[in-house]
């Protein structure tokens, strides 16, 4: 269920560390709350965690290289140091996104995501599927219950 909160927000300079998940299309819905699970885990290994170490998914619609390819889950960093064993980093510039609030299951939210892709063509903003989009977790989100994902989708736009 989406809760129609859209609005347009400046998100400055945030560095991850965590997770790269890179598989085929179809499976994204099981692979990340598994790195998700993972995270949890490993979440104290990880030093200056900001936010009170709150997930923070990203990814590229439209990636240029293959670097750009796959999705990111991982932890708020104020600087990176001593990454854990398996885990890698993410710096994404700052940039300007159109959100909304992602509240149900997680099989749902590309719903909400259409949502606001209306939103954003009728407000007359131009999607940046060229550039990283986030998805920032809610404390409530529990990555063993996938049925109820709490999450901020942040689309960026031009």
């Amino acid at each position: 269920m989406t809760i129609p909160q859209n609005t347009v927000k400046e998100i400055g300079e945030v560095k991850l560390v965590g997770f790269r998940v890179l598989c085929e299309g179809e499976r994204y819905m099981e692979e990340i709350p598994k790195a998700a699970r993972s995270l949890n885990k490993r979440k104290k290994e990880i030093k200056h965690v900001t936010d009170s170490g709150r997930h923070v998914g990203a990814f590229v619609v439209e990636e240029s290289s293959p670097e750009e390819d796959g999705y990111w889950i991982g932890v708020q960093v104020r600087d990176y140091e001593d990454i854990p064993e398996g885990m890698t980093t993410l710096t994404i510039p700052p940039q300007q996104y159109a959100t909304t609030l992602h509240k149900g299951p997680n099989d749902q939210i590309r719903t909400s995501y259409a949502a606001l892709h209306k939103w954003i063509e009728e407000k007359g903003y131009t999607r940046a599927d060229n550039r990283w989009n986030l998805e920032r977790y809610h404390e409530e989100t529990d990555p063993e219950n996938p049925s109820d994902v709490h999450v901020e989708l942040c689309d960026s736009i031009l």
